[in-house]
């Protein structure tokens, strides 16, 4: 693996037995990123221009600010936590940005001699990075807002003052111009309006059980911990608003029973959603639960998830030899990047240490470290409002995540599909690949058909089902059951002509280099390092084949997928899967048996279910 490019404390196996890391650790990575940004601040420091393959969407100075924005909400978790000590000068630094940077705000996009921050405008990129700026500001309040000259005071709010009469983009973005508007209100700028009217958005979306969709109608994915989690339950913190705080708090701790669950015993989290170059900002969530006292987790099982997720990163290769963030998961991975990304879009992963707020003498800093609950035993559990069902094994820590709710499809049109979002399964080991990975479609004029909207049909014991229509008059449902290791995938395709082929694909899996093959009874089986794949035609499916990934995934350069064919007029398909770090084999003790649009299961360890496909709808039962 390679090497820290910071200097880290020895590790504490005493303290922390899973991670070796502790509170020390977490400052030193802190600090270690922001000295390798610093060379890149402009001479007044109002804009940080890190290096990068391409300039994002809104352009090089909006990229600029960002690396100011970003690196600010660093600092100030860092000074902030330590009191207001601040040896290498920090907030000046800052003070200087931010008296520079609101000077005389420009509509540029280019970079040029002058330091002048972009001026906000409706859903631009400016607004989200003045939230970034707010809170940094909410933070230092003592050490830096409070000693400036009344006139950058006075410039400073004004120019954030914009992202409370601008309009945001409908989703997560809504709570931008709140944290604006809660700095400004606690500094005597503005009133509670904008707070107002984020939190009356972000209602409209939350389904219940500690779950928002992010403004569409089935958008599932980090956002809702790093964004429309964080957002209210800290300005509810910092405004000392303890009715505010149960009602976001409650959520929060309401959300964080199912969200401990997705974390493998590397530290990963899932590899799902946009915005994964964010990385270890996923363990945002996971502190606020601590700072606010809504958690269900202990403080051991909190800081083992949070230390273990970002020593999982920095172990990886996520910042490179010069310390500075790429952008990609374990080092720079370009498939994976939005267009709005640019240079310094990795640096919103400093949300991840919002635990720093946590004094020393906290539990979470203190209790000796816990298993992850993705450790402690085999689990299958359902999250229902997202659709999605958690299959973890404790033996290799390797969590799956089988996705029946979640497609980010807007209202009333169909885009095409996102391999981050529309996979049938995510895990914390792997991830989509070029090819129609974790995937069940029809061949249309030649290509495999793609999800789109998936409508969800439930998720329970063992258990989660969904529908979605490739074509008009098509539905296929689609049934995940899973034990211990093991997965049965199961579809019905209705309104098909006869004969129309299908594909299946199973996990893909990437390293450094891949082995592959189909053994005599139809099993295709792929290994890279020690993960390997499994797919094994049940009834239905045809041929067996394993597809060579050239250009891998974001876990390794190369990869192998195995893969199902079929046709339609046989009633269902179904197939075993299997992902994991053990030799594969041919699914010794498992026995399925199908009767028209009826399966049954046994599972090797005895238990059975049994389940039954309709175009309406699915059921499952134990037995």
């Amino acid at each position: 693996m390679p090497v820290s490019p910071f200097p880290l404390p020895p590790e504490d196996r005493e303290l922390s037995p899973h991670t070796g890391w502790t509170r020390a650790h977490w400052e030193a990575v802190a600090d270690g990123l922001l000295t390798a940004v610093g060379p890149y601040a402009t001479p007044g420091r109002a804009l940080v221009n890190l290096p990068g393959p391409r300039a994002s969407l809104s352009g090089p100075r909006s990229d600029g600010l960002e690396g100011y924005a970003r690196t600010f909400l660093l600092a100030a978790f860092r000074v902030a936590g330590a009191d207001g000590a601040d040896p290498g000068g920090l907030l000046e630094r800052y003070a200087a940005g931010l008296a520079a940077g609101t000077r005389s705000p420009t509509t540029s996009r280019e970079l040029d001699s002058s330091e002048a921050w972009p001026v906000i405008t409706d859903r631009g990129q400016a607004m989200v990075e003045a939230a970034s700026i707010a809170l940094a500001l909410r933070l230092t309040r003592r050490w830096l807002w409070d000693r400036l000259d009344p006139t950058v005071r006075d410039r400073a709010a004004a120019w954030l003052g914009e992202a409370l009469r601008r309009t945001p983009n409908d989703n997560n973005w809504w709570l931008f111009p709140l944290t604006v508007g809660g700095f400004l209100a606690e500094a005597g700028y503005a009133d509670e309006g904008a707070v107002e009217r984020g939190l009356e958005r972000i209602d409209r979306w939350y389904l219940g059980e500690g779950w928002y969709t992010d403004g569409r109608p089935r958008a599932f994915d980090h956002y809702n911990g790093w964004a429309l989690h964080l957002y209210p339950v800290l300005h509810a913190h910092l405004s000392a608003d303890q009715p505010l705080l149960a009602r976001y708090g409650d959520r929060l701790a309401a959300h964080l029973d199912g969200y401990a669950r997705t974390f493998g015993g590397d530290g990963a989290p899932v590899h799902q959603g946009r915005s994964l170059s964010y990385r270890f900002a996923a363990t945002a969530p996971l502190w606020a639960g601590a700072l606010t006292g809504r958690t269900p987790l202990t403080p051991g099982t909190t800081r083992r998830l949070a230390s273990g997720a970002l020593r999982h990163f920095l172990d990886r290769g996520a910042a490179g030899a010069d310390g500075l963030l790429s952008l990609g998961w374990h080092g720079p991975y370009p498939p994976l990047v939005q267009p709005y990304s640019g240079p310094a879009s990795p640096y919103w992963a400093s949300k991840g240490f919002v635990g720093l707020l946590l004094p020393p003498t906290h539990p979470v800093w203190t209790a000796v470290e816990e298993p992850a609950p993705a450790e402690r035993a085999d689990a299958v559990h359902p999250l229902p409002v997202p659709g999605w069902l958690i299959q973890s094994t404790a033996a290799d820590g390797v969590v799956r995540l089988h996705n029946h709710g979640s497609d980010d499809q807007p209202v009333g049109e169909a885009h095409p599909d996102d391999p981050l979002y529309a996979r049938l399964a995510y895990s914390t080991v792997t991830g989509p690949s070029a090819l129609p990975d974790n995937h069940f479609g029809l061949f249309v004029d030649g290509a495999v058909s793609a999800r789109g909207r998936i409508t969800p049909l439930g998720a329970g014991d063992g258990w989660a089902a969904s529908s979605h229509c490739p074509r008009d008059g098509v539905t296929v449902t689609s049934l995940t059951l899973a034990h211990g290791a093991d997965e049965i995938r199961a579809h019905l395709v209705t309104g098909a002509p006869d004969g129309t082929p299908v594909h299946q694909g199973g996990w893909a899996v990437a390293g450094a280099s891949v082995t592959s093959a189909v053994t005599p009874d139809g099993t295709a089986w792929a290994r890279a390092a020690e993960l390997a794949s499994a797919l094994r035609p049940l009834h239905g499916f045809g041929p067996t084949s394993v597809h060579d990934l050239s250009d891998g995934t974001a876990f390794g350069a190369v990869g192998a997928l195995p893969a199902l064919t079929g046709a339609t007029g046989g009633g269902l398909f179904v197939c075993a899967a299997r992902l994991g770090r053990s030799t594969p084999d041919d699914f010794p003790g498992l026995r399925v048996t199908v009767d028209g649009p009826r399966l049954r299961v046994r599972w090797p360890d005895g238990t059975c279910q049994q389940a039954e496909l309709t175009v309406d709808g699915v059921s499952v039962v134990r037995s």
